[in-house]
């Protein structure tokens, strides 16, 4: 099998669903082919909650990326028996969580993606091969000329104008000779003040793989002890008081549910990535929560032998999976009543479809993004403006990780360090390749600066700014160097990414920071559990 397309965008990350979307927008079909079923990446398939900045609802994101949370919002309305609080409140949170102002299930989210989607996919523009393994990549010269994929023994081969790597981890990059970095870089390769002494590629951010549960106290569901709790049952008890991660304070790990009858939100690591609060419904009579606390795995898979890739991987999945059996029989006290649900997932474990991958290769671009450009004390007024912006970020950087010298994460000792950021064009162009452009966590950003880079939001904007450029490309005739360095054409393209509501400077600068570092502070804040809501408002 043989095609050729304008623009291909490989994997079906968020990023490359909002690219996918951006091209056909611009008027230039494009074709993305993805290796799993689901669409959506860390929105989805990974079962991550949004992750966002506390500005989110009003600005400092794109407007397709609003359309798809105003769309979230909808589903729940439109599909559920919302309680009658919960249908008058506008900013409904369906999870009521406190990591983000919008937790839903993964289903549901992937739902909203098709909608946005489907009309483009009925006009021929967009078209979505799902189920293709990506075999090899050809080049001519500074060209990808070429991708193939396999499918169940058939081949196909795709060549294109543009081609977009939109995967998880860069799986592109090292099949066609595009330069890039993995894992950590040292203060002499970029300066940065949180940059290691020496470089380490295998220096990267721990990896998730979510798994869903609901609780059912009159029943006994303990799973079978996983072959390798003996191995992670220690790691796992860093989630109770006595050694609690410095990210989430004491009380919170006291128990996995605030004590019954309380008027107050006590913030718990079970309603921390609820995705489904079992209150805000008619109908429903368990929670769904993500678990993602205590099941980090901290072995690198970017650049590793297959195997050991494969195996670590599998760890990954059982680590989680211990989680669950240690909360059941193992904590005190201990909640046997908790339930996998693979109906979540449509998995048989109710392990998300793909692990949650924090840090991904990134190309070597013509412009990196340095932790520098936004450190309050280098920039004591404003972070560094770029002209050639082509989006926003918000979020602090959050790197999993101790601080040299300290006993804390990088993300909580830093808190307060660096200015809210834009995305400049020049972090999505490869310092030698033509036709190859980063959507997803991809991008000339370091080990450091990937900490803020790597959100919903963020990721969402990198790939709707990735699309937009093939598309204007393709139409343009112009390479994305030369949209760069032209002031006409990037002037040009700017004003193309503002009519699709694409913002590229802050209305005010702030400190960079997450969801509830900002809220935590803020008395009665209203969480989501809509029966509350008159009490907080």
């Amino acid at each position: 099998m043989e095609k050729h397309v304008p623009v291909l965008i490989v994997g079906g990350s968020f990023g490359g669903v909002s690219a996918a979307l951006s091209c056909a927008k611009s008027g230039v079909h494009c074709c993305l082919v993805a290796q799993g079923d689901w669409l959506g990446g860390q929105a989805t398939a990974q079962g991550v909650p949004l992750d966002e900045h506390p500005w989110i609802e009003h600005y400092g994101c794109t407007r397709s990326y609003r359309e798809f949370r105003n769309r979230v919002r909808a589903y729940y309305r439109r599909n559920y028996r919302l309680t009658r609080e919960a249908l008058d409140d506008p900013t409904l949170n369906p999870g009521a969580c406190w990591v983000s102002a919008l937790g839903y299930e993964p289903k549901a989210g992937l739902a909203v993606l098709w909608e946005m989607l489907q009309p483009y996919v009925s006009a021929g523009m967009i078209e979505i091969l799902r189920g293709w393994s990506i075999c090899s990549a050809e080049t001519d010269h500074d060209r990808v000329r070429c991708v193939s994929f396999e499918k169940e023994a058939v081949s196909m081969v795709v060549s294109a104008e543009y081609v977009l790597d939109a995967t998880e981890t860069g799986e592109l990059l090292p099949l066609t000779g595009t330069e890039y970095r993995v894992g950590a870089e040292s203060v002499a390769q970029t300066g940065e003040p949180l940059a290691l002494p020496e470089a380490d590629p295998m220096r990267q951010q721990p990896l998730t793989h979510l798994i869903a549960v609901s609780y059912d106290p009159g029943n006994d569901h303990t799973i079978e002890k996983p072959d390798q709790y003996d191995e992670f049952r220690f790691s796992i008890q860093g989630i109770l008081p006595s050694d609690a991660v410095d990210m989430l304070a004491q009380h919170r790990m006291r128990t996995l549910f605030p004590p019954a009858g309380t008027r107050k939100y006590i913030t718990t690591i079970w309603n921390f990535r609820r995705c489904l609060c079992a209150g805000n419904f008619h109908g429903i009579p368990m929670d769904i929560t993500m678990l993602m606390n205590g099941n980090e795995f901290d072995q690198p898979v970017l650049d590793v032998p297959e195997e050991k890739r494969i195996q670590r991987l599998e760890q990954a999945k059982a680590l989680s999976r211990s989680l669950v059996y240690y909360l059941q029989h193992d904590m005190e006290p201990a909640f046997p009543g908790i339930c996998v649900r693979p109906d979540v997932f449509d998995t048989t474990d109710g392990l998300a479809q793909e692990p949650y991958i924090r840090e991904s290769r990134r190309i070597e671009g013509v412009f990196t993004v340095l932790e520098q450009h936004f450190r309050i004390d280098c920039h004591p007024d404003a972070p560094l403006l770029y002209p050639d912006s082509v989006g926003l970020g918000g979020y602090r950087i959050d790197i999993h990780e101790r601080r040299q010298g300290s006993s804390q994460s990088i993300t909580t000792s830093m808190h307060g360090a660096h200015w809210t950021q834009q995305i400049p064009l020049g972090a999505l162009i490869p310092v030698r390749m033509e036709n190859i452009l980063p959507a997803c966590k991809n991008l000339a950003v370091t080990h450091v600066t990937n900490g803020a880079f790597r959100l919903h939001p963020v990721e969402w904007n990198i790939g709707e700014a990735a699309g937009s450029l093939a598309g204007f490309c393709v139409r343009r005739q112009v390479s994305p160097r030369a949209v760069r360095a032209d002031d006409v054409l990037l002037t040009d393209f700017q004003d193309q990414l503002r009519r699709a509501g694409v913002e590229l400077e802050w209305p005010s600068y702030s400190f960079a920071r997450s969801y509830f570092s900002h809220v935590e502070k803020l008395d009665g804040w209203y969480f989501g559990e809509a029966w509350r809501r008159k009490e907080s408002l």
